[in-house]
């Protein structure tokens, strides 16, 4: 089992920037796939990015691509997500998420798919 715990929300103006971290408990980090997911009030969570265990396999949603970046630092067992050009649609709740395995024939984008979820961080983007 594996804690997900989210920081480095806030507020940022539109074009501005802001660096996601989720931290997990566990030794066993390297097993897992990772995933960020938003939520928007009044809309369904959806999905943003991803990051295979060794971090060789990335993707993302055709919304932030270009924009927003996964990575992950194994050795701190920590996930991020550097959100640049920000705009006020990217305003949501956003999610870190976990499932100890490694996708197969397609990467994971779905919240079923995951196993483990932080209990979220706010990001607000005024324009």
């Amino acid at each position: 089992q594996v804690q997900l715990v989210e920081s480095g929300g806030g507020l940022a103006q539109a074009g501005g920037s802001l660096r996601l971290s989720c931290a997990a408990s566990g030794r066993t980090f390297t097993v897992y796939t990772m995933g960020w997911f938003r939520q928007a009030p009044g809309k369904e969570r959806e999905f943003v990015a991803t990051i295979s265990p060794s971090g060789g396999g990335i993707y993302y949603a055709d919304s932030v691509k270009g924009r927003f970046t996964i990575s992950r630092d194994n050795a701190k067992n920590t996930v991020y997500l550097q959100m640049n050009s920000l705009k006020p649609e990217d305003t949501a709740v956003y999610y870190c998420a976990a499932v100890p395995r490694l996708y197969g024939g397609s990467y994971y984008t779905r919240s079923y798919q995951y196993d483990y979820w932080g209990q979220g961080t706010q990001v607000t983007v005024s324009s």
